[in-house]
């Protein structure tokens, strides 16, 4: 089943401790959309300007992602400057660039209005809220934010919240959004706001899941080879949305697959600089890993009659 999602279509520009790169595609619906392009078909909303290639569009369109949504406005596209420290788990922004995104109004044209699943990216949470009432009740409505968005529009994220089903967040923006520092009761806190299910993002270690009562966690698989972590957590919503639109399910098991899924995703994504490593992916490739995060946390009980 299609996926719509609605956010940022940007430039980067990024250094870390192992290389750098300069004004390469990015932007949170871009990584999601790609990441979700391998288990369910895409629709992706959001603005791009003038200068933004014709080359990548027509990688999206190979992706069997659908850019009717896509606006094209004058002016320069979205960019941003980051930099990486040996913690990966947090960039340093050097600049940010709205340009075209400043006055980003999203359209939702009218055979994406009834959606079955809606990823609402990281952007405004009024946006967020508006794009929802474009559409018709999709089965799932997942969303992302930020600390920008939690410190400058607190009370419009609990409204948008109120909205959504599953909500994907890191370990600091659940602690900051509820003013919780521990983080089990931060979780329980934002759930009673409205999200059913909380999916933790805790980058090099892993994510963790609050879905009504239950906990889950899933590893962080260790990697040889670590480049740039911009848009992991884009590309493990990817993975984590796109697996549970492929089978429409959205049970504690199916949840628990599918996270697997985004982790993948994601692991993939940090081995190269932009999506230069989605760009070459394979379903095979991406089977062979499902299977490596399976065999990581995989372990016996103990024996009969041994020690408890």
């Amino acid at each position: 089943m299609s996926i719509l999602v609605v956010g940022s279509v940007a430039f980067d520009s990024i250094k870390t401790p192992f290389g750098q790169a300069t004004e390469v595609v990015g932007g949170s619906a871009n990584y999601f959309s790609v990441a979700a392009s391998f288990f369910s078909p895409v629709r992706l909303v959001a603005v791009i300007g003038e200068d933004f290639p014709a080359a990548h569009l027509d990688f999206l369109r190979g992706r069997g992602i659908d850019l009717a949504g896509l606006q094209r406005v004058p002016g320069k596209t979205f960019r941003w400057v980051g930099e990486y420290g040996r913690d990966f788990n947090e960039a340093r922004t050097l600049d940010t660039q709205l340009n075209v995104f400043a006055e980003f109004t999203p359209k939702i044209p009218e055979a994406y209005r009834d959606p079955e699943v809606v990823f609402l990216a990281n952007i405004d949470p009024d946006l967020q809220r508006d794009v929802l009432a474009q559409v018709k009740r999709p089965a799932l409505v997942a969303l992302d934010t930020m600390n920008y968005w939690i410190a400058g529009k607190p009370d419009a994220l609990r409204r948008t919240l109120a909205l959504v089903d599953l909500l994907v967040i890191n370990d600091a923006e659940t602690r900051q959004l509820a003013g919780e520092a521990n983080l089990v009761r931060a979780a329980r806190t934002i759930q009673s706001w409205g999200p059913r299910t909380l999916i933790i993002k805790r980058g090099e270690y892993g994510a963790l899941m609050l879905n009504g009562a239950d906990w889950f966690a899933a590893p962080a698989l260790p990697l040889d080879t670590v480049q740039d972590p911009t848009g992991a957590g884009d590309c493990f919503a990817g993975g984590t949305i796109g697996a549970l639109a492929r089978g429409m399910r959205f049970d504690d098991a199916a949840l628990r697959r599918a996270m697997i899924y985004g982790s993948v995703m994601a692991s993939f994504n940090v081995e190269a600089f932009s999506l230069d490593r989605l760009r070459t992916l394979t379903a095979p490739e991406i089977q062979e890993r499902f299977q490596a995060f399976r065999r990581l946390a995989h372990f016996d009980g103990a024996p009969e009659g041994g020690n408890q």
